[in-house]
């Protein structure tokens, strides 16, 4: 049996791909009446600006194979700021329900008897899309879209359904796949899908300095440097990425020098 409700409450807060245009008047609501912000490491500085001053705001950003807070103190911080009384915004970057462990928080804290609401966010492959002109569907180019993750937890071997995904009427979107990107494309073209299959790759997508990179699966799975990636990162794996010349004047792709590097060595 669930506890009785308690004072305090947590918002689950979608923060989107970055623009601070893109945020949803409810999320800009709940930040506004937040007593202390819990932020994500992805949550751009414009979004951050927003936040009120004089509220509190507790840093639990993750990286990739550093995660100063655990997610199990994440859980126990949320907590224990809604027992004491207090409106928490917990601030993901995206959506909280794609990729972001929203549902596992909420789960956590409804167990405890604390209130939870949210306020979805614009996830990273629609905010990509509306910026880049590239659609996430098209008729005669994809009749369907998968979001997937290209990172598992505690950097597990990936076990995807790569049978399923090679299908060239299908856009996939990667998530988190930097690390792993070149054994998803060599496992992608294993199983059906050519080599000259198109991605695009953009990184800070819908912010002031967002980076575009048009490439191929053949390229991906060769090679990968190891240094640091220009960060967030999104993958589009489709027959819709040749649309991106005919929405895009070509001032605006930007082929940046240090996502070749990065992506190809």
């Amino acid at each position: 049996m669930l506890k009785k409700m308690n004072r305090g409450q947590v918002f689950l807060v979608g923060a989107g791909p970055g623009d601070p245009d893109l945020l949803t008047i409810k999320a800009l609501r709940m930040l506004q009446s937040a007593d202390v912000v819990v932020h994500d490491r992805l949550v751009s500085c414009d979004i951050m600006a927003l936040i009120p001053a004089g509220v509190r705001r507790i840093d639990v950003g993750k990286k990739p194979d550093h995660h100063p807070v655990p997610q199990s103190e994440i859980n126990a911080l949320l907590l224990k700021l809604a027992e004491q009384g207090s409106t928490v915004a917990r601030l993901k970057g995206g959506d909280p329900m794609v990729f972001g462990r929203g549902s596992e928080e909420a789960a956590v804290l409804r167990a405890a008897g604390i209130a939870v609401s949210y306020a979805p966010g614009i996830t990273a492959a629609q905010g990509i899309s509306a910026a880049t002109g590239v659609p996430l569907t098209h008729r005669g180019l994809a009749n369907s879209v998968r979001f997937i993750t290209g990172h598992c937890q505690a950097n597990r071997p990936l076990d995807l359904d790569w049978a399923g995904l090679a299908n060239a009427q299908t856009t996939l979107v990667v998530y988190m796949g930097h690390a792993n990107m070149q054994q998803i494309a060599r496992e992608l073209i294993s199983h059906g899908l050519p080599q000259d299959h198109p991605v695009l790759v953009v990184a800070n997508g819908t912010r002031p300095n967002e980076s575009r990179l048009v490439t191929h699966l053949g390229a991906l799975q060769i090679k990968r440097a190891t240094i640091p990636v220009p960060g967030p990162v999104l993958f589009i794996i489709g027959q819709v990425v040749s649309l991106l010349d005919q929405t895009n004047s070509a001032d605006t792709i930007l082929q940046a020098p240090e996502l070749q590097r990065v992506l190809h060595g």
